[in-house]
């Protein structure tokens, strides 16, 4: 196969506008320093605020694709929505991940919050980083589309080992590579000290395990950035349409974490839809390189792309209701546990 299979530039077209960047950017700081000011003082988040912030923010990105609609067409407002599907998905699996970490670190209740927003924060900007990224590998060949969809289907196969092999996903927080490091060049306080992240003891300057929190959360954004961002350039290769999606995904992920705290652990099957679906991205970016090569290969439009993914997550969601209804029902009664024991 020639080189110039792989070499070949690809064109970045974008709807945004120097205007619509600053616009978009200035009000994701501006919902960012929001959400510090309401984090900046510890207490419990209340479901019911949650709710409502949840919802908000769910608006949010529908109204912008109502907006994208109306101004650049049907066709942009598909690739938008089904981009920020993707990412919500899998920022759903995010949370499970930051879930195991607070509790790993015994982060109290009245913290959480603070932390999550650190996190968040973090991906925004890691997932800055990679669009651009993504962006200079797209323009430089389309040899980058093989790579993330080569990338998306090993990730894919991961997550199905992991799940036919019955592995939980757990955390190690004494095995992590980033706290081993922070452990081994900086002194970590016993306990927490309320929301502050350095201290002073001895007179030396000390991280509080809150900052530890914070770096391996960080850590996780990484790896969640290498999976999100090629998923999302499977729907469009507008790098405004990449960004906003990552960042609409994100916005609300503070409120939708005290929203599903209790379900998240529910939604048993939500890793083989994960997996299905990035393994359907895959496919599609490779499809794509080879459709632009010889033209006789289907590309698959990005309508129908919503479709499968739409279906997937309704799919698992369902099953995974279904089988936790037959494990309550198959739950012996206390009394009858009670008799049995007797």
């Amino acid at each position: 196969m020639s080189a110039g299979l792989f070499s070949h530039a690809v064109e970045l077209r974008t709807i945004a506008s120097p205007a619509l960047w600053s616009i978009t950017v200035a009000a994701l700081v501006l919902l960012l320093a929001l959400d510090l000011l309401l984090t900046r003082r510890p207490r419990e988040e209340s479901v019911r605020a949650a709710a409502g912030w949840s919802v908000f923010y769910l608006l949010l990105p529908v109204l912008f694709g109502f907006y994208l609609w109306a101004d650049h067409g049907g066709g942009v407002a598909v690739e938008f929505f089904t981009g920020f599907v993707v990412e919500k998905s899998l920022s759903v699996d995010n949370l499970f991940v930051f879930m195991l970490l607070l509790a790993a670190f015994a982060v109290p209740s009245g913290l959480a919050r603070q932390v999550l927003l650190y996190g968040i924060v973090g991906a925004l900007v890691l997932r800055a980083i990679f669009i651009g990224l993504g962006a200079a590998a797209l323009q430089s060949g389309t040899w980058a589309f093989l790579l993330f969809g080569g990338i998306l289907i090993l990730t894919a196969g991961k997550i199905v080992k992991d799940v036919m092999a019955g592995e939980q996903q757990e955390v190690d927080i004494s095995s992590m590579r980033t706290v081993r490091l922070v452990r081994r060049f900086v002194p970590v306080t016993a306990d927490y000290r309320g929301s502050r992240l350095v201290v002073r003891e001895k007179g030396r300057m000390a991280l509080t395990p809150l900052a530890l929190a914070a770096v391996a959360i960080l850590a996780t954004d990484i790896v969640f950035a290498v999976d999100s961002v090629p998923a999302v350039y499977g729907v469009t290769e507008d790098p405004f349409l990449v960004f906003a999606t990552n960042a609409f995904a994100l916005l609300g992920l503070r409120a939708l974490y005290f929203v599903l705290q209790g379900v998240l652990a529910k939604l048993r099957h939500l890793n083989h839809g994960l997996a299905v679906i990035l393994a359907f991205i895959g496919v599609k970016l490779i499809l794509h390189w080879a459709h632009g090569v010889w033209p006789g290969v289907p590309d698959i439009p990005t309508p129908l792309s919503l479709g499968v993914i739409v279906c997937v997550l309704a799919t698992v969601t369902a099953t995974s209701l279904l089988a936790n209804r037959r494990e309550r029902r198959r739950a012996p009664e206390p009394l009858e546990e009670a008799e049995r024991h007797a």
